[in-house]
């Protein structure tokens, strides 16, 4: 069973947080906090994301930020950072657990603003080794190749459909193939390794 704590700066657990995962802990950031699978840190005004996250040290932990003001410059910081969920911090007991089983599967808790923003910035970062396997292009359709680099250059399904002239729910389709050959879990990996693979 997944263990949650949440960091707080008066170590009190938020309703939501505590219907979401019941069996939740909560420590302030002075405190030796416990060993848990996944931390909730609710950011303090006073510092950066960043800032913050040094400060935690969350080790092999899983770790998601809570903002209760959120925006795409500290979201940024955040992923930079090491964390793998950026959320409001009164986000619903619902989507804490789609945050909580998202980055669970190695994924990434990203809004659709924000991920865009990261996917334009993907060419800006330092090029990656070249890929492994040089047939990568025979593993993918013309099609999916069309989507990939539409998804690496930030587009969400609904532009994707819109350029292809298709459906979402095809993109949809294409995408979780792209994913599985690939072998990438989310739209982020999925630019990394279109760069990496020279397209």
């Amino acid at each position: 069973m997944t263990s949650h704590l949440f960091i707080t700066a008066n170590a009190r657990m938020l309703p939501h947080w505590q219907q979401a995962f019941a069996m939740a802990q909560v420590a302030t950031r002075v405190q030796q906090p416990p060993a848990a699978d996944v931390i909730w840190l609710r950011l303090r005004h006073d510092l950066t994301a960043a800032e913050q996250i040094r400060q935690l040290q969350p080790g092999n932990a899983l770790l998601v930020v809570l903002s209760d003001t959120p925006n795409d410059e500290e979201g940024m910081q955040a992923f930079f950072a090491g964390a793998r969920g950026y959320c409001n911090s009164h986000a619903n007991s619902a989507t804490l657990q789609q945050v909580a089983t998202v980055i669970g599967q190695g994924g990434l808790w990203v809004g659709v603003a924000l991920m865009a923003r990261i996917l334009g910035g993907v060419d800006r970062l330092p090029a990656p080794a070249p890929a492994e396997n040089p047939q990568w292009r025979s593993q993918l359709t013309n099609r999916e190749l069309q989507v990939a680099r539409l998804i690496a250059s930030g587009a969400s399904n609904k532009e994707v459909a819109r350029a292809l002239a298709i459906t979402e729910r095809t993109v949809k389709a294409h995408v979780s193939g792209l994913f599985v050959k690939l072998q990438v879990q989310d739209r982020l990996q999925l630019a990394l390794k279109m760069r990496a693979l020279g397209t």
